[in-house]
């Protein structure tokens, strides 16, 4: 027994454990180890915070283990049935984007990113950094070489464009890992919930790999630092719209074009016969596009308009920008109606665009901005990105928008921004409310618009606009439209709760705590924002940050007179204590949101939910004196929170109370009962919840092995 539970394992036990505590099942395996390490040590231990504090737990259970074969054979059976993260493996990911079809004289770039490739390693990681201004050709660049190299890659190629990031700084770091383990084939329940367990893992999932990873349109060395492969078979290549930054790479420039090449990308996409029609505007165009890939394509595009405007046109002014210039270009060509949606809905800044918010910017009906949107991908002003959404090249959307108000004027910018909040507002809290039609975080349901079909379409909804909302938030608090950007937050909570979207919304949520601070201090707004920051950054392992906001949540919900709040703020705090192994002071934030709760009366906010609040509380309380020892009193309140959950016909709430008490008389040797709450608990569980079951299978054979 003590061979199979060796120190080593027992060490990478408790940091797989604290790695995959970013999702239910996670977390419950958190608290259960955390009741066996107190039944070990004999006393209270705080969950243990980075690898040191880790070993070094380690090494105090091993010792027990040791001394004491029951002690040994229980974690010898915890631990057998739960090896995080042993049998993951790289998934092959789903490949980088195609290449453009119309790709001209790059080969020099193409050998130089090659030769990093396949170079020897001699201990230094295959790293380049691929830059270039915009429109140059960077992005083409990139997907030719994966195209061109396939076969050298046989473990997977990974793109990640980060051009759709809500947030002016761009992805943060942990975003940008999270969006590559999921290539990579993490779950969201697998996925770890801190920036290191996220570079931990994977740098497992690559060892040994012989992979290429994209990351497109970088904007720091902190989004790509935490990425350097540590193996010789991965290549890493960012790539950089604009000016390089000091990442330790092989630094390799896209350059303009020259005219030979130029003319010929420009035959290549217009035809000959529309090339050799519009010979004699040529090297005006040329001069205009000064060797910008972008640039070139677009006017390639229109070469069949009426556009005879070179007669005395001379040679671009000094700081010429061919992308802008092409912009304009096609703005002019397009009909005013067009041109005006165009401008007007730069001026968001949208990570994506799609009908609904193109109406609301430029006031027209949604036909008629589905129509102009496809006009304007036409002419390459916007790019298709799925589902009917379109977006903007960084610098196209900046002259759109420059250009918006002295076309438009300042007034009615103002006022298309505000149509745009006020439809995205609108569209976020009916997706909130039918995401979570009972919840006294979500608003009830506008009477404007139409209502969703159920919770399931709700929460899809939320997810496909999630960047936007984020935006909007941002952009809400720009303008000083503060309760559109308080009113955008909220309606968040559903992405939070449900789909674990917290590094998407956590830049939202802490642009609204400062407005609601500056502009609503200790309300019940504020209190509600900081609630959902708390949640958030627990989510994220930030305890510290955590701990402050839940305990400003307090505050404002005290302030306010709002008992409700103050109590699920109280509770949360109970939570977070929970999660840490600090079980006493768990179950005394529990027990004190069990005396708020007490004091709602009929016909105040939250009466309705009173009963199943405190049935919550009351397996809060349950799972917090299991963690203590005091096995009778939680079995005690773990079986009526059963019973009521049960008379409510709450399905997957029964099957997490039963789970509980499961776990409960395990630890008190009732293994015979135990299994006869894991078995109703698999019967009421659908197999959408696949991480329960599996936990629930897992919690059995701890039982008939201790049985």
């Amino acid at each position: 027994m003590l061979e199979v539970v060796a120190l080593s394992a027992l060490t990478a036990f408790f940091t797989n454990m604290v790695n995959g505590a970013g999702n239910e099942m996670g977390k419950q395996l958190l608290v259960s180890t955390g009741a066996l390490v107190r039944r070990t040590t004999g006393r209270p231990t705080p969950l243990p915070a980075g690898a040191e504090e880790q070993a070094a737990l380690a090494g105090v259970v091993h010792t027990r283990m040791s001394q004491d074969p029951r002690v040994a054979g229980e974690w010898a059976s915890l631990m057998g049935v739960h090896q995080q993260g042993a049998s993951r493996t790289l998934a092959g990911g789903g490949g980088l984007p195609p290449a453009p079809r119309h790709f001209t004289n790059r080969q020099k770039v193409l050998k130089a990113l090659a030769r990093e490739a396949t170079r020897p390693a001699d201990g230094r990681p295959r790293v380049a950094l691929l830059y270039g201004p915009p429109g140059i050709g960077t992005t083409a660049t990139a997907l030719h070489l994966g195209a061109a190299h396939h076969d050298r890659f046989p473990d997977g190629q990974f793109y990640i464009d980060l051009r759709d990031a809500a947030a002016d700084s761009g992805l943060q770091p942990a975003a940008v890992l999270q969006r590559l383990l999921r290539q990579m084939g993490v779950t969201a329940e697998q996925m770890p919930p801190s920036t290191a367990g996220r570079e931990q893992l994977y740098r497992q999932l690559s060892a040994g790999r012989h992979a290429l990873i994209v990351i497109d349109h970088a904007t720091s060395l902190a989004q790509v630092r935490s990425l350097i492969p540590s193996t010789p078979g991965v290549f890493l290549l960012v790539v950089v719209s604009g000016q390089p930054f000091a990442l330790d790479a092989q630094r390799v420039e896209v350059q303009p074009l020259s005219d030979h090449y130029a003319k010929q990308m420009v035959r290549d996409v217009a035809g000959k016969e529309r090339y050799a029609r519009a010979k004699a505007r040529i090297p005006h165009l040329l001069d205009q596009c000064a060797g910008n890939a972008f640039a070139l394509r677009a006017a390639a595009t229109r070469l069949d308009a009426d556009d005879d405007d070179t007669a005395g046109q001379t040679a671009p002014a000094e700081g010429h920008h061919p992308v802008r210039s092409a912009a304009r270009h096609a703005v002019d060509g397009l009909p005013e109606p067009t041109a005006r949606l165009c401008r007007l809905s730069a001026l968001g800044g949208w990570p994506s665009l799609d009908a609904h918010l193109a109406a609301a910017a430029a006031d027209v009906e949604l036909d008629d901005a589905a129509r102009m949107l496809a006009e304007a991908a036409d002419v390459q002003l916007l790019e298709p990105v799925g589902d009917e959404r379109y977006r903007f090249r960084p610098e196209v959307r900046r002259y759109l928008a420059d250009t918006a108000g002295p076309e438009h004027g300042i007034a009615e910018c103002a006022a298309a921004v505000t149509r745009s909040l006020n439809a995205e507002l609108l569209r976020a809290l009916h997706a909130a409310h039918a995401a979570l039609p009972q919840s006294w975080r979500t608003e009830p349901r506008p009477d404007e618009g139409t209502p969703h079909a159920d919770e399931a379409e709700g929460l899809a909804v939320l997810a496909a606009e999630k960047a936007n909302i984020v935006r909007a938030v941002t952009l809400a608090q720009e303008y000083q439209h503060i309760p559109t950007a308080l009113r955008l937050a909220r309606a968040l909570w559903p992405l939070q709760l449900k789909a674990g979207h917290f590094d998407e919304v956590l830049p939202a949520l802490r642009v609204a705590v400062r407005c609601a601070d500056a502009h609503q201090p200790l309300t019940g707004m504020a209190g509600a924002l900081h609630f959902q920051l708390a949640h958030c950054l627990s989510q994220l392992q930030r305890a510290d940050e955590a701990d402050r906001e839940a305990l400003a949540a307090v505050h404002c919900e005290r302030a306010a007179r709002h008992v409700r709040g103050e109590a699920s703020a109280v509770e949360l705090q109970g939570l977070l204590l929970l999660y840490r192994w600090e079980f006493r002071a768990a179950y005394e934030r529990f027990t004190e949101a069990e005396r708020l709760y007490g004091q709602i009366s009929s016909g105040q906010e939250g009466a309705a939910d009173l009963p199943r609040a405190r049935a919550l509380a009351a397996r809060h309380q349950g799972r917090a004196l299991r963690g203590m020892g005091r096995l009778d009193e939680a079995e005690r309140l773990l079986r009526g929170a059963v019973d009521f959950f049960r008379e409510q016909g709450e399905a997957y709430n029964t099957a997490r109370v039963l789970t509980d008490l499961a776990e409960t008389l395990h630890d008190g040797g009732e293994n015979r009962q135990a299994l006869a709450h894991i078995s109703e608990a698999e019967h009421l569980l659908t197999p959408a919840a696949a991480p329960h079951l599996e936990y629930l299978g897992d919690l059995r054979r701890r039982c008939e092995a201790a049985r």
